[in-house]
C-alpha cells in the first residue's frame, strides 16, 4: 500500500509519519521532496516561490513512480500544488497536472492532516501564517479530485494515529 500524508506545512504530517513507522514495520518513509533536494543539493529560495514548488512537484512525482508498495509519503503533488496555487503558480500546475495525476493513480490512500481549530500545532510567526492557512483552505476542496481514498485526521498524535490504523487494518 502506497500512503500519502498531506496538509500545509505546521500540521505535523511529519510527526505523523514517523509515529506510524512505529506501527507499520515493514513500511519505507519517503521525506518530503524539499528535505531530499536539499541533501541532493537543491538551493531553495529564501521566500517560498513558485519555480521552487515546480521542483518538488517534479521530484514528488518521481519519488511515487519510483517507488514499490509499502511505503508512507510525506507529502504528495496534491499539496505542493495546493502551494503553488496559493502562489498564483497556476502556469505549473496545467503543465504538471497531468503528470501528477498519473502519479497520484500509485497512491491507496491519502491522510489529510488539516489545520484544526483551536490550532494544536505550536509554529513560529515566520512561517508564512497566510500561505499556510491559503494552502489548508485549497485542500480542504482539492484533495479529493483525485479519486483517491482520503482519511482526515484530527486530535493529539495518538488519536491521529489510531485513526490511521483502524482506516487501513
Amino acid at each position: 500500500m502506497k500512503i500519502a500524508i498531506t496538509g500545509a506545512h505546521g500540521v505535523g504530517k511529519t510527526t505523523l509519519a514517523e509515529k506510524l513507522l512505529e506501527h507499520l514495520p515493514v513500511y519505507d518513509l519517503r521525506p518530503e521532496p524539499y528535505y531530499e533536494l536539499q541533501e541532493l543539493g537543491y538551493e531553495f529560495s529564501e521566500t517560498p516561490n513558485t519555480d521552487d514548488f515546480a521542483e518538488q512537484l517534479n521530484y514528488s512525482i518521481k519519488q511515487i513512480t519510483a517507488s514499490s508498495d509499502n511505503v508512507i509519503f510525506d507529502r504528495c503533488p496534491v499539496d505542493i500544488m495546493a502551494y503553488l496555487e496559493a502562489l498564483n503558480g497556476i502556469h505549473y500546475i496545467n503543465t504538471m497536472y497531468d503528470k501528477a495525476e498519473s502519479a497520484m493513480e500509485d497512491i491507496d490512500l491519502i491522510i489529510f492532516v488539516p489545520i484544526e481549530e483551536p490550532d494544536i500545532i505550536t509554529y513560529q510567526k515566520s512561517d508564512y501564517p497566510e500561505l499556510r492557512d491559503a494552502v489548508n483552505e485549497i485542500l480542504k476542496e482539492s484533495v479529493y479530485d483525485f479519486g483517491i481514498e482520503v482519511i482526515e485526521v484530527k486530535g493529539s498524535l495518538d488519536q491521529r494515529v489510531r485513526q490511521v490504523r483502524a482506516k487501513i487494518s
